[in-house]
């Protein structure tokens, strides 16, 4: 979530600041305060609610909850977070689906605040829970814009209605009426109208805007907003809700780099809730706007809800059963892990789901440096081998290795690489699967990993969990005293709410070789 990304980085050392004092006193609530807003006006949000934002953060800091807190620092934290809840438009409002079909959906927003692509992803994700939505090309002044939506909507799978050329020619209002019509006609469930944007608002746009909501009386319309435009954000949406009034909001292009601050004022400003997000280019990339989960990275206290939704999405629960155990009973293949690989690659970016991880604010650089080829890299290794080395590696004998290399266009090293990572991968999930341990190389044994109440007696030799090694071998003893020092618990998140600690640099260096190169 690149696009708040300055604002999570001021507010997250705002908050490191105040972890060291045990008490609280109103000069430093104050300048938490102090620095609180200087972020939120330079990430721009609207003056007017940064001054209420503060006003209710400062007056519930210096309150009996925080004096009266076992750890003020953390109260305050928590404060934080629930008032930008409280902006972000408090609870998540899902569409509202008439009684009779269609529901119809009317977009508007500015030209090229992502309308057309929203409209795809929005028919996409209808189609996954069922519905059978029409998309209407409306937009009838901006060049190609009819041919864009054809072409959004052969990717979308959805079907459209386009009577009119476009370019300038035909009435948007009979095409959207007629396209309601024509939804009837069909049976479709769901009407998605994309309407014209401009430049700027101006008069003709709201009229033409209004004649359109007059004519279908829609059940939803949804105004699409740049989260990257800045300050104007803000007056846009008060424009579109004086002259055509919307009811929901869509935040579009939040993967982006801007300050994006300004999207966080809409909500407030407008009374309006934001319903969905998009979060990248592709028709997957739409998200339902949850307040609370924003907020929350926002203050990179992490995303695991979505993380988890997601994974339920891409990973079918019979396979993942069938998975579990063959890891087991020791029959898991690298057939069976390229299917893994085949699975996380539908859940979208690692990047994006390791940024959901709680702290990896913190990491932004290792995030940066993590190479998201390497999981081609892997697939094509283990494509050019044969089902029977996929099933049983131990055959890889050198000249093996070496066909292999040369199929995928990789070095043996690379080739013996996978092979060594994936069986330590294995044993880990064999580990696991059991109810043991797991003891990453490097790293030690996993904290909080083990079975509940597994014995922390003395081992074999009379040597204590916490003892240093005493190998002959001068690498393993330096990997085994890295992995007890790597073992000792954390002091919990970067601000103590839920507990939860950030990974390590060890932590994503071992993704990032479990799937390719070091």
């Amino acid at each position: 979530m690149a696009t708040f990304g300055t604002l999570s980085d001021r507010l997250t050392e705002t908050f490191r600041n105040l972890r060291t004092k045990g008490k609280l006193t109103a000069s430093d609530v104050d300048g938490t305060v102090r620095e609180i807003r200087r972020a939120l006006l330079d990430a721009d949000v609207a003056l007017p609610v940064v001054k209420d934002f503060t006003a209710k953060v400062r007056e519930r800091a210096l309150g009996d909850e925080v004096n009266k807190a076992l750890n003020p620092a953390q109260q305050v934290v928590q404060i934080v977070n629930e008032e930008l809840v409280q902006i972000l438009g408090g609870e998540q409002r899902r569409l509202q689906f008439a009684k009779t079909a269609p529901t119809v959906i009317m977009l508007a927003g500015l030209q090229g605040s992502g309308k057309t692509t929203f409209a795809g992803k929005l028919a996409r994700q209808l189609e996954n829970d069922g519905h059978t939505p029409l998309l209407v090309a409306a937009d009838l002044q901006r060049p190609n814009a009819v041919n864009q939506l054809q072409v959004v909507a052969e990717q979308a799978g959805a079907t459209i209605f386009a009577p009119e050329p476009g370019n300038g020619v035909g009435d948007p209002v009979k095409v959207s009426r007629d396209g309601v019509e024509h939804a009837r006609r069909q049976q479709h469930d769901v009407v998605i109208i994309d309407t014209a944007g401009r430049l700027g608002v101006d008069a003709e746009l709201m009229k033409q805007a209004a004649d359109i909501r007059k004519a279908v009386q829609p059940d939803e319309v949804l105004f699409v907003i740049d989260a990257m435009i800045g300050q104007d954000a803000v007056n846009t949406a008060k424009a579109f809700q004086e002259g055509v009034d919307f009811t929901g909001v869509v935040l579009s292009k939040l993967d982006g780099d801007a300050r994006g601050g300004a999207a966080l004022s809409v909500a407030s400003v407008t009374g309006r809730p934001i319903i969905f997000a998009s979060t990248g280019e592709r028709l997957e990339d739409l998200e339902p706007f949850h307040p609370d989960r924003m907020a929350s990275r926002i203050l990179d206290l992490g995303d695991i809800l979505t993380l988890i939704e997601q994974a339920q999405q891409a990973f079918d629960e019979e396979e993942a059963m069938k998975v579990a155990e063959k890891i087991a009973t020791e029959q898991f293949t690298l057939e069976d892990f390229l299917e893994q690989l085949q699975q996380m690659k539908k859940m979208g970016s690692m990047k994006k789901m390791l940024g959901m991880l709680p702290g990896m604010g913190q990491m932004k650089q290792q995030l940066e440096d993590f190479d998201e080829r390497e999981i081609d890299r892997t697939e094509a290794i283990i494509r050019s081998m044969t089902p029977g080395e996929r099933r049983n590696p131990k055959v890889l004998n050198g000249s093996r290795r070496l066909r292999i290399a040369r199929g995928s266009g990789m070095t043996v090293t690379d080739v013996n690489q996978l092979v060594a990572r994936f069986e330590q991968a294995a044993k880990m999930m064999k580990t696991v699967a059991r109810g043991g341990t797991p003891n990453i190389p490097g790293m030690g044994p996993v904290p909080g990993m083990g079975r509940p109440g597994a014995s922390t007696k003395r081992g074999k030799k009379g040597k204590s969990s916490g003892s240093r090694s005493r190998s002959g071998n001068p690498a393993k003893r330096a990997a085994e005293n890295a992995g007890l020092t790597a073992a000792t618990p954390g002091t919990g998140s970067g601000f103590g709410l839920g507990g939860a600690q950030a990974p390590s640099e060890a932590d994503l260096a071992e993704i990032q070789k479990l799937f390719g190169k070091n």
